[in-house]
C-alpha cells in the first residue's frame, strides 16, 4: 500500500517559491493556514527542501540575542586585549560597556576628520 502524501509536488513548489520570495515567519504561518497544516510541518517541509532560514531569536526589546561570551569577545576586540574576567559581569553591564566603548571609538574617528 502506498503511503498518503501530505504535500503534493505542486504544493511544495508553491510553498518554496512563496517562501523564497519572502522568507519570514508570517509567510510560514500564511502557508500553514492556506494548506491547513501545522506551522511546524511547513517549517519541516521547507527545511527538507533546503530553503528554510531559521529566524533569529530576539530579546524583549526586539533585538537579536547576544550571549555573554560574545559580548566579552566584542569588548576584548574593542580594547585590543583579552578580558576573560568580564565573564562574571552581568550581561547588561557588558552591553553598556560595549556600547560606551563603541561611542568612544566613534568620537575618536570623528575627531580625526
Amino acid at each position: 500500500m502506498k503511503d498518503a502524501v501530505n504535500y503534493t509536488n505542486e504544493m511544495v513548489s508553491d510553498m518554496v517559491a512563496r517562501y523564497q520570495a519572502n522568507p519570514t515567519m508570517e509567510t510560514v504561518e500564511a502557508l500553514a493556514e492556506e494548506f491547513n497544516k501545522p506551522v511546524k510541518s511547513v517549517i519541516a517541509k521547507l527545511s527538507h527542501q533546503g530553503v528554510y532560514q531559521k529566524q533569529p531569536r530576539l530579546n524583549k526589546a526586539g533585538l537579536p540575542v547576544v550571549r555573554k561570551e560574545e559580548l566579552v569577545r566584542i569588548i576584548s576586540t574593542q580594547l585590543g586585549f583579552e578580558v576573560e574576567s568580564f565573564g562574571k559581569a552581568s550581561k547588561l553591564d557588558l552591553l553598556r560597556l560595549s556600547m560606551k566603548l563603541q561611542a568612544l571609538q566613534n568620537e575618536q574617528v570623528e575627531a580625526t576628520k
